[in-house]
């Protein structure tokens, strides 16, 4: 209570309340780039700094490259700066800007269209794996100051037409402000950006824009519009005519396993102990030097089995069918089962499954399951598959889980870890780089077990005389664990190091199958070191299955050399000859 009674304010008056100061759009648009092209672009500017030689040189390029950058923001924001719109666009691309800053920083990744179309085919599973407590901290860090200095000031719009006429006026000095720092460092800044095109790629929030807006011209049209037909005129062979056992292939496909870390290409450590004993005692061959067709699952996986090579377009968004059409054309039985996050639309036209269904404990635990879990009740899968085709012959497809990270410690059984101690932590940078390779080795250790396991399975379905049997193991793409400050994958193809491009590969024929094929262990031996890619798969598994049709290229066939060489012996008609 005040001494003085006098003092006091009258009961009932209420005091005067000052309003917010408002802010002119302006104010809001330049500060707001400022913000973002700093705190919002943390990962560029060290990746500039890293770059750039000299002091002064690199003095030059950070300033000129952050004008740049506040330019081409400013404009953006001064185009959006309207009553209703810009607050609620401004505060999706400040998060974005933040998310995109996270990732950046902890696994060395890029904003481009294919890392945007991998972010919206995630499932649950993976977001969880993406968790740590440095990405609510980061985007804190990044968006808390400018998402309530949005919210809390007031701007002061005016009427439509005066506004479009500064917004336009914004926009323009913004693009005064970029070509004068461009022409200020141009020599600089162009050899810059021609060298390392990743760059592009990191500005935010321009990189997540420009990748949305790819999405939307290059894919959509294509998702809405039919498929174009493959292998239309596809048929069985003569291997068919009176065949005693039918074929069945399986084909696994393997999920982030890098070539460099597979113990059968001379990998110091051995990663794959029970496929050498399959290498040593039943002649399952390893191909050592063969490429991926992209740097993710989205990419990769549509490509492994598209008629297209790369340099065809086999890595786009595709607009034919896929090699399982035509096997399931000309009569064969196919199954597609899925340990991931779906198969990317190849398995959409025939039978598929998801191994999610069948929560087998011990396998399938934590929203998950473990590879093994695929081979469970397989028989009883196949059995119910079309009586008809599955007497002709069957195709297999299983899509691991494989190495799929960062939570390689999740990968593998808690008693097939050989490589301890492991890095059990989502932000791979905080683990000592002996631990997180301990724990990627240890996940592409369990693939070599669930290998070993699937082996077994066809050779007792051989044995047991149901099917002429064999194995094709591709991985989609490798993985970066570290390597130049890199984790993880998905760089553009043009700038991805060898880590995430070269992957690893095994090919095993019953003898059986041998027969039928003539595709001998011998003479693939011989073809183990010879280069090879994605683009192999689609013509290897018809000349293999012996599926006739003009798609079918020889020269893409990696077995044909071998089938060919059995034929001159007069042993066998092979596929390739057809």
């Amino acid at each position: 209570m005040p001494s003085n009674p006098a003092l006091a304010p009258a009961v009932g008056v209420r005091l005067p309340r000052f309003p917010r100061p408002t802010w002119r759009p302006v104010h809001a648009v330049w500060l707001l780039s400022l913000w973002l092209a700093v705190a919002g672009n943390l990962p560029l500017w060290l990746r500039v700094n890293e770059l750039a030689g000299t002091p002064t040189q690199r003095l030059a390029l950070l300033g000129g490259f952050g004008l740049v950058v506040v330019g081409i923001t400013a404009a953006l924001f001064s185009l959006l700066a309207w009553p209703r719109v810009f607050r609620p666009v401004a505060t999706a691309l400040v998060l974005v800007s933040a998310f995109n800053t996270h990732f950046m920083l902890q696994y060395g990744a890029v904003i481009d269209p294919t890392m945007l179309a991998n972010v919206v085919q995630t499932d649950v599973r993976e977001v969880r794996d993406l968790m740590s407590w440095t990405l609510p901290l980061t985007v804190l860090l990044v968006a808390g100051l400018p998402l309530w200095v949005i919210w809390r000031q007031p701007l002061a719009m005016r009427s439509w037409l005066p506004q479009t006429g500064r917004n336009a006026l914004g926009a323009l000095i913004g693009v005064v402000v970029v070509v004068l720092a461009t022409l200020f460092t141009y020599q600089d800044l162009a050899s810059l950006m021609r060298n390392h095109k990743e760059l592009r790629y990191m500005v935010n929030p321009v990189n997540t824009l420009y990748a949305v807006s790819r999405l939307a011209v290059d894919q959509l049209p294509k998702q809405v519009r039919a498929l174009k037909p493959v292998g239309e005129d596809a048929q069985l062979g003569a291997s068919y005519a009176g065949q005693s056992r039918p074929p069945l292939l399986m084909v696994v496909v393997g999920e982030t396993a890098r070539a460099q870390n597979f113990g059968l290409n001379g990998y110091a450590r051995n990663t794959t102990p029970a496929l050498a004993r399959w290498q040593a005692e039943e002649g399952l061959v390893n191909f050592s030097q063969v490429q991926s067709c992209g740097t993710n699952t989205k990419v990769s996986v549509p490509c492994m089995f598209s008629p297209l090579t790369r340099t065809q377009g086999g890595d786009q968004t595709p607009e034919h069918e896929n090699l399982l059409d035509v096997l399931q054309r000309a009569g064969l039985a196919v199954l597609w089962i899925d340990n991931q996050a779906g198969c990317k639309g190849v398995c959409a036209r025939v039978p598929n499954a998801s191994a999610l269904d069948l929560k087998i404990p011990g396998l399938c635990d934590g929203g998950e399951c473990l590879d093994p879990a695929m081979l469970d009740g397989l028989d009883t899968r196949i059995a119910a598959l079309d009586p008809v085709r599955r007497a002709r012959g069957v195709v297999l497809v299983l899509h691991q889980m494989g190495s799929h990270g960062p939570a390689y410690s999740r990968r593998a059984a808690p008693d097939r870890k050989p490589f301890m101690p492991e890095c059990t932590s989502n932000t791979l940078s905080d683990c000592p780089p002996e631990q997180l390779v301990n724990a990627y080795d240890n996940s592409i250790a369990y693939t070599d077990h669930f290998l070993d396991l699937s082996l077994q399975w066809l050779k007792a379905r051989e044995q047991g005389g149901a099917f002429q049997t064999g194995l094709i193991y591709m991985s989609d793409h490798g993985e970066s664990l570290g390597e130049k400050g890199l984790y993880l994958h998905g760089l553009p193809y043009a700038m991805a190091p060898q880590q995430q491009t070269h992957v690893p590969m095994v090919v095993w024929l019953s003898p059986g199958l041998q027969q039928r094929t003539g595709a001998g262990g011998k003479c693939l031996r011989a073809q183990a070191d010879k280069p090879i890619s994605h683009d192999h798969l689609f013509h290897s598994v018809l000349g293999l299955m012996d599926v006739h049709t003009k798609a079918y290229d020889l020269a893409l066939d990696m077995l044909a050399p071998c089938a060919t060489a059995y034929a001159q012996l007069g042993t066998v008609t092979p596929t390739a000859a057809n």
